[in-house]
């Protein structure tokens, strides 16, 4: 099928641009931000996924008032054959300026949560490297390309009757854009097929910070190895960036040392991330050390990240147009329960007395027994 894009000289495969270079199903494109006001008043995680092997696109929005209030609105269409189109019922995603503006919007519905948030890059898109793979049981299980990008972020959020404004100056976000084959969603709900493979433990750890001269980047994977009685790195991946106009260029991170505390004070939310600090190491000898502060939280699992909240998961067929949404109550310990897992915590960094702000992605699956876990 024909689209606007196979106008322009970017080909890679011999197809046209509605069909990726292979028939996985777990093909993904997704773009992602997050917003927040850093006196943790409020915290927006919102994404765009694009399924071309799931004929799907779906879209989604967390948004969370402090720690009692929690709007999810979740939305699904069948893809073609408006593939070259970036909306999902009310929601919708537009590149401003590429490489450096894009907008997220929001209209009316009837669940409570609108908004219309543009976010700028404040240092160009700093791209990962390596791409994030793995095997398992002899075929490809992850194959991700990412580039992200710290910024400011500008417009408003409506949630209820309360209007949040968002200005440069009180509110920081980042953003997110991958593509590849991608293990999570409704790979998970596939019948017929092998379960995918359960270790022994996991951690994953993303995390992007901000401050006024600089930006880092860094995700780790790590798979708890029993037999060995040690963790297994099969991804590391990060960076260390600057603003525009700065005569730094960026620079690859060769390692990250995490040193995390958590909180098992919640039988409803175990392992709860409750800061820490961070060693970055440099390629080019830099040496950073870093702590961590979670501020806010904003849980991503009922956004469809992880786990299959109220019958959707990202990716999964919902039918030629769905939607559906959610204000829930986070002071309620079964709502706490249900919606635990994948969250991003809005995080204060410390660096040599320089306060930073970003977004931590942690969590510690199975048994890690460095920080005290022995299993599921």
């Amino acid at each position: 099928m024909i689209t606007k894009y196979d106008e322009m000289f970017c080909h890679q495969a011999v197809s046209t641009f509605d069909r990726p270079g292979t028939s996985a199903r777990e093909w993904t494109e997704r773009a992602w931000i997050q917003a927040r006001d850093i006196d943790a008043t409020a915290h927006l995680a919102a994404g765009f996924g694009y399924y071309p092997n799931r004929n799907v696109m779906d879209a989604f929005v967390c948004f969370t008032i402090q720690e009692h209030t929690q709007y999810v609105v979740r939305a699904s269409r069948e893809l073609r054959p408006d593939i070259d189109v970036f909306r999902v019922g009310p929601f919708s995603y537009e590149v401003l300026e590429p490489l450096k503006r894009v907008r997220f919007a929001l209209d009316d519905n009837e669940y409570g949560l609108s908004y219309d948030v543009e976010i700028e890059g404040i240092s160009p898109l700093f791209e990962e490297e390596p791409a994030q793979h793995q095997v398992s049981r002899g075929r490809v299980k992850e194959h991700i390309k990412r580039m992200v990008q710290p910024g400011r972020t500008s417009g408003w959020i409506k949630a209820g009757e309360e209007t949040f404004k968002l200005s440069g100056d009180r509110w920081v976000g980042e953003r997110d854009r991958s593509w590849g084959i991608r293990l999570a969603g409704a790979d998970f709900l596939e019948s017929g097929v092998q379960f995918p493979e359960i270790y022994d433990g996991q951690v994953f750890n993303f995390v992007m910070m901000q401050f006024e001269d600089w930006g880092a980047s860094f995700h780790i994977r790590e798979i708890w190895d029993d037999k060995r009685s040690l963790a297994r790195r099969w991804h590391f991946g990060g960076g260390l960036f600057y603003p525009y106009g700065s005569p730094r260029e960026p620079i690859e991170l060769v390692n990250v040392e995490h040193h995390y505390t958590f909180n098992d004070e919640r039988p409803e939310q175990p392992r709860r991330f409750a800061g820490g600090r961070v060693i970055l190491e440099a390629l080019d000898g830099t040496r950073k050390e870093v702590s961590i502060r979670p501020v806010t939280i904003c849980y991503q699992a009922p956004g469809g990240y992880g786990g299959c909240y109220k019958g959707f998961i990202h990716g999964l067929w919902m039918g030629a147009y769905w939607m559906d949404g959610h204000r829930l109550d986070l002071r309620d310990p079964e709502v706490l329960r249900d919606i635990w897992g994948y969250c991003d915590y809005g995080s204060e960094f410390d660096y040599d007395g320089e306060t930073g702000y970003g977004t931590t992605e942690l969590m510690v699956v199975g048994k890690y027994p460095r920080y005290g876990y022995q299993g599921y």
